[in-house]
């Protein structure tokens, strides 16, 4: 009988069991891994599929991350893990949420220029 590993243990959690994100301006990808629950080559793929994730690159390629991206990963984890969504379809439930982002945006200046 096999037991699980440590990083299998991990990525079985669930997002509210996650580590808290640590107040710094740039993770490297191995941080993203463990704060996330999942391996470095996951986080690799979904940069080839979902277009909102690009972390910077510095020498020989580095990827360092920033905050919001590891909340977006966090996003796409739970979409993919926990809501049973394809890539495809987390994709686009991203880009739906983006868009009603935008909506409210403009719903919001538009009130601002209508209260004055």
């Amino acid at each position: 009988m096999l037991e699980k590993t440590e990083f299998e243990a991990c990525s079985a959690l669930l997002s509210s069991q996650l580590p808290p994100i640590p107040s710094k301006r740039y993770f490297t990808i191995g941080e993203v891994a463990d704060l996330c629950g999942v391996r470095s080559h996951v986080l690799r793929y979904w940069e080839q599929e979902f277009s909102q994730l690009s972390p910077q690159k510095r020498r020989g390629n580095r990827r360092y991350y920033q905050h919001h991206e590891v909340v977006l990963i966090r996003k796409i984890r739970s979409l993919l893990y926990e809501e049973g969504f394809t890539i495809s379809g987390a994709r686009n439930r991203l880009e739906e949420a983006r868009g009603d982002l935008r909506l409210r945006e403009e719903l919001q200046a538009v009130l601002q220029i209508l209260s004055k």
